[in-house]
């Protein structure tokens, strides 16, 4: 057995988004019977391009519609899982701006805004609190 078919049973592939708000404030989900919030997105099924399971699970847990020009590609970035010890999640994540209303839906129990140079004094998950807020908050004093 190689190395790879060893590590790969324990990597979920997921889309995620930052969705930044008109007052530059990002939304985090939190799914039920969990902690930590997280960034909206979910698994990319075998079918799937990253961007296309990024709109499907927007729609699907936030009721919310988006195209791909709406979505700017950030990178790919791995964290352990939140929710399933042992395990490892590699995000493709695009970030996107929107103004419209969202609603938790599916299996997401409650949605917060916060602001991405603080932590929101809420338990964030590896993934948010480790390397997506960090390296926004990195984008932000590169334009600066």
């Amino acid at each position: 057995m190689t190395s790879a078919s060893v590590v790969s049973p324990r990597l979920i592939r997921i889309a995620a988004a930052l969705l930044l708000g008109p007052d530059g404030r990002t939304l985090l989900v939190r799914k039920r019977n969990t902690r930590a919030f997280m960034q909206p997105g979910g698994k990319i099924e075998a079918h799937e391009t990253p961007l296309q399971a990024l709109a499907r699970e927007l729609e699907e847990e936030l009721g919310l519609r988006i195209t791909a020009e709406q979505a700017s590609f950030l990178g790919q970035f791995s964290a352990p899982a939140a929710n399933e010890p042992g395990f490892t999640v590699q995000a493709e994540l695009f970030q996107l701006s929107i103004a419209a209303q969202v609603t938790p839906a599916a299996e997401i129990e409650e949605v917060i805004w916060i602001d991405p140079a603080t932590d929101g004094d809420v338990e964030l998950a590896p993934l948010t609190r480790d390397l997506i807020l960090p390296f926004y908050r990195d984008s932000l004093t590169a334009i600066a």
